[in-house]
């Protein structure tokens, strides 16, 4: 060969060679994609000056319409190989790019090597590729194939990574079809998995490349010169298990042959210079709340499911019941495509169902793979074993002890587990990082990792056969019990709480070391105390029932911890849960008595606190109003002398009760004391300790007091206040208290009537969601007055009903006369007369027994309303009935339900002509009203006196 003159242009130690298509970076070739190299030759053209981006779509891609996202794919390559010197590529905004720098152009006379070997194939043969046509479709990876392309025209050599069964192979092979016919070169798909020894590489791909190297033994170094200036493609498939030997390969390629670019798959890096790499990312599946939702279509896993199954069966449409299943069952299996093929397998013979049902069984129910797959892709554990065996015993450890966080973990909880030291577990788990067994999640901050669902359970069975499930799982106790700790200490609780999200993120491990713990194989001692340490958690994260499961479990545990405080806390716990959950029964009661008494016996301040405020909750809901006030009293004895917090609480107890048997002037100041002065740093703690939030329950409840006295807009903006302080709180039991006064008392007392349908169905939606039973029925009952006020008083009646009768099951009664009331109104609008007077003396009858007085007053105004409705021939025995509802009304100060009974007495007496003593009866009251002439009772007050005047 003769002698050619080439041009080089150089600046700062980088070299572009025109010629040969390199960029040299002090002498050493840097791997870079063909049109990133057409980029840089373009911008080196213009002499610094700007080149439009437009104008590189033409040079770099005549022809093609491109995005300039695939422009920035290329720019950004090449600012990753320039490294420190990336700053003389400049990015003018919206226009284009220049490249800075005195680049120096020289003539330079370079002999052209002879290579030892050459390809058989002339270039006169027309380009080839040896990827079969695909057998299916590909299902939701149209984004990654289109990515993927402008990746490997960037970069010389791209690695898919992920775990097994994730569809690297597939994808890759797709990106060579599409390349195939614009590549201007072979494209060859070369596969590593059958090697058995890393020496074979070199020899493989010679094989598929068809060089012709004679008497030598082969070496990445030889095939690479043997490539030489040939343009291909090469796809090298399964690098995992050689990865040495493949990334020697790639490396020598790289080095020795400029139009030849490298698209790998594994389940790790190669690791070399130039490398980019593309972690396959798993299918989108749906969340739990479009479970039941069409929209669970839109997902590329449960595509792929349906389009699977229809292939075996024809007839299949995912309708009723099964996409919820469908969806569920792609969540489980991660969005993994391989796993989701054998699951659509399996239901095309079994059913949906059985599939979404045997999911723990996975390793058993998901087999049957192609016929013509690989072994490892034939069987779900075949496809875990191939990555499992090709791991160092130490990782293989690392990896079945890491089977134990559902939730996944940090270091701190992996080195626990492992009992090892912590820089080695940390580097394993880096390792199986780069192995795609560990997923990296969380932030920056707070690093988590996890294990995929399906590596998980394998890594599990893994343990067990080891026979080191056990105590695996008791240092998994162990080592939550140490965490959770602090979250029961008072002293400790506010900085850990601060921390919450933390402990958040630890939910399902929690739950695996209290089920193995207080299991039949577990280890009950340590299991009664975790459930002690945990049980403010649960609270604190809006897990009410939970922890009454956990305490109640533990509690039936108790052995050497009888008499202890870690029953007294068990007991209070289970005891606010069950009063939360199931309503006022006797096993809560005694379970808060049993507390009591052991708090005493410890002098245990707190606990004295918490197990006194539980009976009075107790007693305030089953409506024995007389012992509520009886503990509020010995709690105000205990709170006397002690800090503000304890008076505030203690204020709070009394003033509820007081409120309830009508004695609203002194209630109200109490319970407005306490929303003026309970101390805000204490809110946190006290709704874990007390079981409610203290400022906004004294809030909801002053409604009654407010509003009774006539003070209706005071009465409306508490309860908006209570509404939006208790939202902030993220407490549901907190946010239900509130909602069930200002919906089921205040909005409907005052006709806010979509106020109260909007707060109602919020209430009945969030009590179902955290299964707070008594507050449900208050939202079934709210429902159901909401229907019978309207034009159809009949369609109230059976929610009404099904929210009384919810009540009483739960013991939850301080609604219960007010909705009886209720009840009985809509029978009575409806004509069923006996039945809503029964309904309504039955009402009367609780509030007298049980001191419920506030409500007194307009029960009878709604009697006597009900004998007019039904025509009684005794009026005198109606006015008498508001006359006694107003009498009552003003003993206790009850301005607004005073002002509703002498509307019903003016009307009755309008009717019988007697409009002085109308006047006389309705004036005086009206007259004594300060605040909320826009209420509609009020205004039909004032339109009534207009009438008489």
């Amino acid at each position: 060969m003769g002698q050619k003159e080439l041009r080089v242009f150089a600046f700062r130690g980088w070299e572009v060679d025109l010629a040969r298509r390199e960029l040299r970076s002090l002498g050493s070739v840097v791997p870079i994609g063909s049109r990133a190299f057409e980029i840089i030759e373009t911008l080196l053209a213009s002499a610094g000056e700007l080149v439009t981006k437009d104008d590189l779509m033409k040079r770099v891609w005549p022809g093609l319409v491109v995005e300039d996202n695939t422009i920035q794919v290329h720019i950004s390559a090449i600012r990753k190989v320039l490294a420190d010197d990336r700053d003389i590529l400049k990015t003018t905004a919206g226009r284009g790019y220049r490249l800075l720098g005195d680049w120096t152009a020289r003539q330079e006379n370079s002999t052209t090597q002879h290579h030892l070997h050459e390809r058989a194939q002339s270039p006169a043969v027309p380009f080839t590729i040896n990827i079969p046509m695909a057998t299916s479709p590909l299902v939701g990876r149209e984004t990654a194939v289109k990515h993927l392309t402008v990746l490997v025209s960037a970069h010389r050599v791209v690695t898919l990574t992920g775990p097994g069964g994730i569809g690297k192979t597939v994808l890759a092979s797709e990106v060579g079809r599409r390349l195939f016919p614009t590549f201007q070169g072979d494209v060859l798909f070369i596969e590593l998995v059958s090697l058995s020894e890393p020496d074979r590489v070199s020899s493989t791909v010679a094989h598929v490349l068809n060089l012709q190297i004679h008497g030598e033994k082969l070496s990445p170094e030889l095939v690479a010169r043997a490539i030489g200036g040939s343009r291909a493609l090469l796809i090298l498939d399964n690098c995992e298990h050689v990865i040495e030997a493949a990334a020697a390969l790639t490396e020598n390629v790289l080095r020795v042959c400029p139009e030849v670019n490298v698209l790998a798959t594994s389940r790790e890096l190669l690791r070399i210079d130039g490398e980019c790499a593309y972690p396959v990312p798993a299918l989108e599946v749906p969340s739990e709340d479009l479970e039941g939702s069409q929209d669970a279509l839109e997902h590329s896993a449960v595509q792929l499911f349906v389009a699977r199954t229809r292939s075996l069966r024809a007839d299949f449409e995912p309708q009723g019941d099964k996409l919820p299943a469908i969806a569920s069952i792609c969540r489980q299996l991660d969005g993994i495509p391989l796993a989701i093929e054998f699951a659509a397998a399996r239901a095309a013979t079994l059913g949906i169902q059985q599939v979404a049902g045997r999911l723990d069984d996975r390793f058993a129910l998901l087999t049957g793979g192609r016929r013509t797959a690989l072994p490892r892709h034939q069987t779900l554990r075949a496809t875990l074993d191939w990555s499992y065996d090709l791991l160092p015993e130490a990782e293989r450890r690392l990896l079945r002890h890491l089977g134990i966080f559902p939730a996944g973990f940090t270091i701190e909880a992996a080195t626990a587990v492992v009992a090892g030291i912590e820089s080695s577990v940390a580097l394993g788990i880096s390792s199986m990082v780069s192995k795609s067994l560990v997923v990296l999640e969380g932030s920056e901050t707070a690093r988590r990792w996890r294990l995929l669902e399906s590596v998980r359970v394998y890594s599990i069975a893994k343990l067990a056969e080891a026979d080191e499930y056990g105590e695996a799982m008791r240092r998994l106790a162990e080592f939550c019990l140490i965490l959770f700790s602090p979250l029961a200490l008072e002293n400790e609780f506010d900085a850990t709480f601060d921390e919450l999200e933390d402990f958040r993120l630890e939910t399902g491990n929690l739950r695996g070391a209290l089920k193995w713990a207080l299991s039949s194989g577990g280890d009950a001692t340590l299991g009664v105390a975790l459930a002690a340490a945990a049980s403010d958690f649960w609270v604190a994260v809006s897990l009410v029932a939970e922890a009454g499961e956990w305490a109640g479990k533990a509690l039936g545990q108790l052995g050497d911890a009888t008499g202890t405080r870690t029953e007294m806390v068990l007991r209070c716990s289970l005891g606010y849960a069950l009063i939360y959950t199931q309503g006022m029964s006797p096993r809560a009661r005694d379970m808060l008595t049993g507390g009591l008494a052991l708090a005493h016996a410890f002098q245990d301040f707190d606990y004295q606190q918490r197990a006194t405020c539980g009976l009075w909750l107790f007693s305030a809901r089953s409506m024995a109003l007389k012992d509520a006030l009886a503990f509020a009293r010995e709690y105000e004895v205990v709170a006397s002398g002690r800090d503000l917090q304890s008076q505030a609480t203690a204020a709070w107890l009394v003033g509820i009760p007081q409120t309830y048997m009508a004695s609203h002037a002194e209630a109200s100041e109490r319970l407005q004391w306490v929303i003026d002065q309970y101390p805000s740093a204490r809110r946190r703690r006290d709704m874990m300790r007390l079981g409610a939030d203290v400022r906004t329950s004294a809030m909801a409840h002053n409604t009654v007091n407010l509003l009774s006295q006539g003070f209706l807009d005071a009465a409306s903006r508490t309860a908006s206040q209570a509404i939006e302080e208790a939202r902030e709180t993220n407490q549901p039991f907190v946010l239900c208290v509130t909602l069930a006064w200002t919906a089921g008392f205040v909005a409907l007392s005052l006709g806010e009537f979509d106020k109260a349908s909007a707060l109602g169905e919020e209430l009945v939606h969030i009590a179902y969601k955290h299964g707070l039973r008594p507050f449900h029925a208050v939202g079934l009952c709210i429902r159901g007055s909401l229907a019978a006020r309207g034009d159809n008083p009949e369609a109230g009646i059976e929610p009404l009903r099904c929210g009384l009768a919810e009540m009483q099951q739960a013991t939850y009664l301080l609604f219960y006369p007010f909705f009886l009331t209720e009840l009985a109104a809509a029978l009575g609008a409806i004509g069923r007369f006996d039945e809503s007077l029964e309904e309504i003396g039955k009402a009367l009858r609780f509030a007298v027994d049980t001191d419920y007085r506030w409500f007194v007053p307009e029960i009878h105004r709604v009697e006597a309303e009900l004998l007019v409705l039904r025509g009684s021939q005794n009026p005198a025995l109606i006015e008498s009935s508001l006359r006694q509802s107003m009498g009552q009304a003003s003993a206790q100060q009850a301005v607004y339900w005073e002002l509703s009974a002498a509307i019903s007495l003016a009307e009755l007496l309008r009717r019988a002509h007697k409009h002085d003593e109308a006047l006389a009866a309705l004036a005086p009251v009206y007259g004594r009203l300060s605040e909320g002439f826009s209420a509609p009772r009020v205004k039909r007050a004032k339109a009534l006196l207009d009438e008489l005047a």
